[in-house]
């Protein structure tokens, strides 16, 4: 059985293994995200000791993802510093000599949990996390999403909640999703990061983000009508979140589209825990190595 190289790159950390399987990941190393050249080359050498066949690439972004594209590969304008316009994948494929694939880290959530974990079975889900950001990948028919870009699910208008007082936090859009209920939402709108509320802070701040993410996910069943809906990243672990947002979403729904499917179990927490974006890069690699052939 072929041995593939994953990474799962974020903007505050990235992670690499080798393996066939969430259950068998070896050699595993994270490092912080400094600098493209210290980070991408620490991972290659890691990998490099293993030869392994393909590497799949889960990357923060924005990406550019079209095929055929001068520019695929590369990284577009992001907020990490000294990282707009770097080529993610070339240096992998340089420094390795194996078939690379690339998408971004939602995505590559989305297909691990599909291959191995709360996707399994399914043709149709979305992989939303939440946390410094918001971001979503989607798999329909058991293929990512593309398009001119790739999805910006953490951007969507979202009403406001009668009682939040918290102006939002994105630098683009204010009071989008993202700037209501990403983990720096929260701690603006409380003073404290996620983990550390309690009390009356911790319970309005369970209120705010279900009724955030209850309105993103009800526009998923609306536009890509997913069999499921995963959330994950830090904020997702606040206690009973991704519950109440399963039960809230009937109601947010209004009977349209009169699912049964919708009123339990169809949101979601990730089947394999931390593990969903190297998974992710396994099946990434796998792709890599088929489409190579």
């Amino acid at each position: 059985m072929a041995i593939y190289g994953t990474v799962e790159m974020g903007g505050t950390k990235t992670s690499c293994a080798l393996g066939t399987s969430p259950d068998d990941l070896a050699s595993a190393l994270t490092i912080p995200t400094t600098d493209p050249v210290e980070t991408l080359g620490r991972v290659i050498e890691q990998l490099a000791e293993a030869s392994p066949e393909a590497v799949g690439i889960a990357s923060f972004g924005p990406l550019e993802l079209r095929p055929g594209h001068p520019d695929y590969g590369h990284m577009k304008v992001t907020p990490k510093a000294g990282w707009t316009g770097v080529d993610v994948s070339g240096p992998f494929r340089d420094g390795l000599g194996v078939p690379i694939g690339l998408d971004t880290d939602v995505n590559g959530a989305a297909l691990g949990e599909w291959r191995w974990g709360a996707g399994q079975g399914l043709g149709s889900i979305v992989y939303v996390t939440v946390g410094t950001g918001i971001g979503g990948g989607a798999l329909i028919g058991g293929g990512p999403v593309h398009g001119m870009g790739h999805p910006e699910m953490g951007h969507i208008s979202v009403r406001r909640h009668p009682d939040d007082r918290y102006e939002g936090g994105c630098p683009l859009h204010g009071d989008c999703l993202e700037g209501l209920a990403s983990g720096p939402a929260i701690e603006g709108r409380h003073g404290v990061s996620p983990e550390r509320l309690i009390d009356e802070d911790l319970s309005a701040a369970i209120e705010f983000e279900a009724f955030y993410l209850t309105q993103m996910v009800r526009d998923m069943v609306y536009i890509l009508a997913p069999e499921r809906v995963i959330i994950g990243g830090g904020v997702s672990q606040l206690p009973g979140l991704v519950k109440r947002v399963g039960d809230l979403l009937p109601f947010e729904l209004a009977g349209y589209p009169g699912l049964p499917e919708h009123e339990s179990g169809f949101v979601v927490r990730p089947g394999l825990g931390g593990l969903s974006g190297l998974a992710g890069g396994l099946v990434l690699a796998g792709m890599a190595l088929r489409s190579f052939g």
